[in-house]
């Protein structure tokens, strides 16, 4: 059974920064792509940012420049930094590990999902 576990959410004016993080657990061979998507009240899930196995990441335009996702695949664990945050910016952010291999089965998984309100 794979697991994905985020952390790392909360609450922050303006300007502020936030770093997520995301641990899939379990029987894992490989992994092709993880990311982060958002969704805010009201509005579809939209991806923020995703990053493949070889390290080349991919962003939203609207977070380009602002935030940063890192991944350490022998964790398989990925990362979210979050900078010069605005209030558009509020959202449930939920991890997305596409491609799963457990050598049993090859599917994609979802985390919870951690909420980030950025006031202003």
């Amino acid at each position: 059974q794979v697991q994905l576990v985020e952390s790392g959410g909360g609450y922050v004016q303006a300007g502020g920064s936030l770093r997520l993080s995301c641990a899939a657990s379990g029987r894992i061979f490989s992994i092709n792509a993880m990311g982060w998507y958002r969704q805010a009240p009201g509005k579809q899930r939209e991806l923020v940012a995703v990053i493949t196995s070889g390290g080349s990441a991919n962003y939203a335009g609207s977070v380009k420049g602002r935030f940063a996702i890192s991944r350490d695949n022998a964790k398989n664990t990925v990362y979210l930094q979050m900078n010069s945050l605005k209030p558009e910016d509020t959202a449930v952010y939920y991890c997305n590990a596409e491609g799963v291999n457990t050598r049993v089965v090859f599917r994609d998984y979802w985390g919870q999902g951690t909420q980030v309100t950025v006031s202003s």
